[in-house]
């Protein structure tokens, strides 16, 4: 397959005033440059954490010299986001103009594109392009263009899932299957480079049969809505946890420096001083989030391991409760993307180790499954990542379906992951 095509120039935000007159071949090279060691820089340590003078060094400039091509750092992170943005959106784009009538065709495509980006990527044979975890550190403004293009890019993926497959589908369970889909492409990011890059592209057609087909072995059918009601409930919380859920939230909404100490006590209704009571430091607080999270996933991923039936019933239940839980009064989980702020690199490869082996926890439920034959032949390994991924977006898919809830989200978007995007609704 060819390479993907190559990024636009850059063209957002706005040049600095007085250098649009000097774009020369030589500018626009250094302005690439400065993207790709930026967009590194950012996903290493967060928009916050990277420095201008650092990024500066890794082309061979001075700080002063990097202002002109953008005067703030914020704004060079909001070139990085629409370059990436524009990436995405020329994958969708070609994707539906390449892969053919139906949606399985145009899906695939998608994702086969995708894999090549980020083989490409790798191997040093594309710049590298920004995550997507860190666009609430910028400035109100600022995110909300991100977010603007953000969205454009997100309709250009959802189209790719319009077709006669899935005519009778309401605008709220597209919205829901696009973000699976979405979600997916960008989780990929995290896990494939355990493959080498020249098996990407099989990769990606076994993500891509995951995703179109879901899990279910032959004759298997849903178990229902309430396929979670076997399931204990994890332990209810403490008086403390309150703060943890509060805390959740606004990382989840804002990011680690968005929710700052006075907002959690705000959402509260407290004081600084209550916050202190209970927390040395946020950054105490947001590892006390992580661990709820994860404490959550262990309880539920346990009892569906103790739990009796097939392993295709049980990796039902477990997907059920725990998207249920994001969405109910005890949620949400704390988001992956909350990684990219922790200070140091040991703490966030702390982090990514433990979510890795709760992955691999899933995959064991999977392999129930395979050896009981409830669960269809696939590689459990690529189908625990996407679980993983479904139940990590749920805590973002109210943004794209207003009007999910604990009562629909089964149906509107678990059963399609564990079924198939292709499933009825």
């Amino acid at each position: 397959m060819p390479l993907p095509q190559a990024l636009p120039p850059a063209t957002w935000p706005a040049p600095v005033p007085g250098a649009a007159a000097a774009v020369t071949p030589r500018f626009q090279e250094k302005r690439e440059a400065i993207l790709d060691a930026a967009a590194r820089a950012f996903n290493a340590q967060g928009v916050k954490g990277a420095t201008l003078g650092a990024i500066a060094a890794e082309v061979g400039l001075v700080t002063t010299s990097i202002t002109y091509y953008y005067r703030r750092k914020e704004d060079l992170a909001t070139a990085c986001f629409g370059r990436a943005i524009d990436a995405h959106r020329a994958l969708a784009e070609r994707a539906l103009a390449e892969g053919g009538a139906s949606v399985a065709e145009r899906v695939t495509r998608y994702l086969l594109l995708h894999a090549e980006l980020l083989a490409a990527i790798d191997e040093a044979r594309h710049p590298a392009l920004i995550l997507f975890n860190d666009i609430r550190a910028l400035p109100d403004a600022l995110a909300s263009a991100v977010f603007d293009a953000y969205t454009d890019m997100f309709r250009g993926v959802r189209a790719l899932l319009a077709g006669p497959q899935t005519a009778a589908l309401g605008r709220d369970a597209l919205n829901a299957r696009a973000h699976l889909l979405l979600s997916m492409a960008h989780w990929t990011r995290g896990w494939i480079a355990r493959h080498e890059p020249d098996e990407y592209p099989r990769v990606a057609r076994r993500v891509a049969d995951v995703v179109l087909h879901g899990l279910a072995g032959a004759g298997r059918a849903w178990p229902g809505d309430q396929a979670d009601a076997g399931l204990p409930p994890p332990p209810a919380d403490d008086g403390g946890d309150a703060f943890l859920r509060a805390a959740t939230e606004l990382v989840n909404e804002q990011g680690y420096r968005g929710a700052s100490v006075e907002k959690i006590s705000a959402r509260l209704h407290v004081t600084k001083g209550s916050f202190y009571h209970h927390h040395d430091t946020k950054l105490d607080l947001i590892t006390a989030c992580f661990e709820r999270s994860f404490a959550v996933l262990r309880h539920t991923l346990k009892a569906a391991e103790q739990a009796e039936g097939s392993g295709w019933a049980r990796a039902c239940a477990a997907a059920v409760a725990l998207v249920r839980f994001q969405l109910s009064g005890r949620g949400p989980l704390l988001r992956s993307s909350a990684t990219s702020a922790l200070p140091d690199q040991d703490h966030r490869a702390g982090v990514h180790r433990t979510m890795q082996r709760l992955t691999e926890r899933i995959a064991g439920v999977l392999v129930d499954g395979l050896v009981d034959g409830s669960v269809r032949p696939q590689d459990p390994a690529i189908a625990a990542q996407w679980l993983s991924a479904t139940i990590n977006a749920a805590a973002e898919l109210r943004r794209w379906v207003p009007g999910v809830d604990v009562d629909n989200v089964t149906r509107l978007y678990t059963r399609p992951a564990l079924m198939g995007l292709l499933s009825a609704e």
